[in-house]
């Protein structure tokens, strides 16, 4: 049942708040870990603070992930993407979705959720089929540490796809307002 005083309609058509509510706290953590890690690749060396060049080291050490420690160059144009397209749409993103119910926010959205959906697909291909015996730095090499570090990787696909299908498929988002003259 809808709201008190709502009718089963009202419940049907009304945003989904658990999702909305995933969404802001996706963008909400993205917007630290692009600006004090995900970024780092883009830096001149010695700018960023040691214990962030450190934690990133330890990171990519960890999870066999060379990628951010000697980003191939089509890597390179993603990161310029997050940094530049994706970074400033976080805050809005978040605050659209904390706020709920914010129907401008599906074409961002989509925008948004196809661009990143496109450039993990061939992130995680990257991770599943290339030989990275030539790396400088350790990548994965067995099946399970292709597959630990996919598992960090897949996170920033699966919400993103959850997030076009919510913005293409659910009534609430549908919706068009129709503006009234004055």
């Amino acid at each position: 049942a809808g709201p008190a005083g709502a009718g089963p309609g009202a419940a049907m058509a009304a945003a989904p708040r658990w999702r909305e509510r995933l969404f802001a706290l996706y963008f909400l953590s993205h917007i630290p870990i692009t600006a004090l890690i995900d970024l780092q690749p883009l830096l001149p060396a010695g700018i960023a603070p040691r214990a962030l060049t450190d934690l990133l080291q330890q990171y990519a050490t960890a999870f066999r992930d060379p990628m951010m420690l000697q980003p191939p160059e089509w890597f390179k144009a993603f990161i310029y993407c997050e940094a530049f397209l994706q970074l400033p749409f976080f805050p809005i993103a978040a605050y659209a979705f904390l706020k709920g119910g914010c129907r401008w926010i599906r074409t961002p959205a989509i925008i948004y959720s196809t661009h990143v959906a496109t450039t993990l697909f061939a992130i995680l291909a990257h991770i599943l089929f290339h030989d990275f015996s030539k790396s400088e730095h350790a990548g994965p090499q067995t099946l399970r540490e292709r597959l630990v570090l996919l598992s960090i990787y897949l996170p920033y696909l699966l919400i993103p796809l959850l997030l076009l299908f919510t913005m293409l498929c659910n009534p609430h988002y549908k919706h068009v307002e129709k503006r009234k003259r004055k």
